[in-house]
């Protein structure tokens, strides 16, 4: 596989599923595209059910015309969703494809486990005959991702990524042992909502909250008073290094080891994430992030997520 960025573009937000509270299209997001190419951003992140199939689309569209060689696509078999077929993730992967326009998915994720002995033996046929060039978890336990990493290993495969819920609020995967594990065995650890869906970012506090009617609203805004503690901090600390609050808890996520998805609907989210990837927090910086985090005493975990043990 091409070499990985430090950084990871996510689409997620482009499903226009709720989550967000936003519609996007693909000429809204072209120059946004254009930006992470440009930067060497090449690796994105979608899934089908980000929008049931949007996501891909819009994804799909803007990428068509890039040669394959310069880009890395990352989506994702959902368990939940699945046909009910001996078939179901070949299927599943089909229509994939057929969004994005390619024959070949870069990194093939099952996105949540339900059944590990069910669903990871299905991979094994789509990476044998090319269809998917890496193996990728998601929301696994270390339990869940060793016993995955048995089965593959007896047809010479293996789990290269873990992709979980990881953020100065939800540091239950380090907690665990799975940064440990992915560390000792090679295996890249992506970690999607470092910003918290944006609640991390420094744009929201008490005064300006999320839609009330979104998705975010109803998780973040109750918790909005502790959480702005935490974004003074990062944006105290991002001031030494001349970045934002976001970028501040982007680069911990860098700096930590992790490749973070950072999710991307303008272009100055991917121009901020160019100047994270270059900034090296300090122990102090870090340590003093994480005791802010931890004397909230918060639980971002959300309803399809569970606390790694």
């Amino acid at each position: 596989m091409n070499r990985l960025p430090k950084i990871a573009m996510g689409a997620w937000a482009w499903g226009n599923d709720g989550t967000f509270g936003n519609d996007y299209t693909a000429e809204d997001l072209k120059a946004v595209y254009e930006a992470a190419m440009k930067n060497g951003l090449t690796l994105w992140d979608t899934a089908v059910v980000y929008g049931m199939g949007t996501s891909e689309n819009i994804l799909g569209e803007l990428t068509k015309d890039t040669p394959r060689e310069e880009l890395l696509l990352s989506t994702k078999f959902t368990p939940q969703i699945e046909d009910g077929t001996v078939q179901a993730m070949q299927n599943m992967l089909d229509g994939s494809k057929e969004r994005l326009h390619t024959d070949v998915i870069d990194i093939y994720w099952i996105h949540n486990p339900m059944d590990v002995e069910k669903y990871t033996p299905m991979l094994i046929p789509l990476a044998q005959s090319g269809q998917i060039r890496e193996i990728g978890v998601s929301n696994h336990s270390l339990t869940e991702i060793k016993r995955a990493n048995e089965i593959l290993g007896k047809a010479g495969l293996k789990v290269s990524a873990v992709q979980n819920h990881y953020s100065l609020l939800n540091r239950s995967s380090e907690e665990s042992g799975i940064l440990d594990y992915c560390k000792e065995n090679g295996i890249v650890f992506y970690a999607y909502m470092v910003l918290e869906q944006g609640a991390l970012s420094g744009n929201y506090d008490t005064d300006h909250l999320f839609p009330e009617d979104s998705d975010r609203g109803k998780a973040y805004n109750p918790m909005m008073p502790q959480i702005e503690r935490l974004t003074k901090v990062l944006a105290e600390i991002g001031r030494a290094h001349g970045i934002s609050a976001a970028q501040t808890a982007t680069a911990w996520a860098v700096t930590k080891g992790t490749l973070p998805i950072i999710g991307v609907t303008k272009v100055h989210h991917v121009e901020d994430a160019v100047k994270a990837a270059a900034v090296i927090l300090a122990k102090e910086e870090i340590e003093l992030m994480e005791k802010t985090a931890d004397e909230l005493g918060l639980s971002t975990i959300r309803y399809w997520e569970k606390k790694m043990e």
